[in-house]
C-alpha cells in the first residue's frame, strides 16, 4: 500500500505584504509610545521623569528590532501525516 504525499498550506510563511504590515504596525506602535514618554518627561514630577526618559531613549531601539524581525511563523514544515485510506478504491481498467 502506497501513501500519497499530501501538500500542506500551513507550512507556508506569511505573505510578504502581510509581514510588512505587521512590522510597520509594531514599529508605529512602539514609536507612538515613545512620543507619549517624551511628552510625559516634561509633564510629570519627580522620579517619573527618569522612568519616562528611559522609555523615550530605549524605545527607538526596541522599535527597530521589532520592525526588522521577520515572520517566524510557518517556517517549519508541518507534516500532516499519510493520506487517508480510501474506502472504495477506483476501478482499474482490465
Amino acid at each position: 500500500m502506497t501513501h500519497d504525499v499530501v501538500q500542506s498550506a500551513t507550512a507556508l510563511p506569511a505573505a510578504p505584504v502581510d509581514d510588512r504590515k505587521r512590522r510597520m504596525r509594531a514599529y508605529s506602535t512602539a514609536m507612538s509610545i515613545r512620543m507619549v514618554c517624551l511628552v510625559l518627561v516634561f509633564v510629570v514630577p519627580g522620579w517619573w521623569k527618569l522612568v519616562f526618559g528611559i522609555g523615550a531613549v530605549a524605545l527607538p531601539y526596541v522599535a527597530v528590532v521589532l520592525a526588522n524581525a521577520g515572520s517566524r511563523i510557518g517556517t517549519v514544515a508541518v507534516t500532516p501525516g499519510p493520506a487517508p485510506v480510501r474506502a472504495i478504491e477506483p476501478q482499474r481498467p482490465e
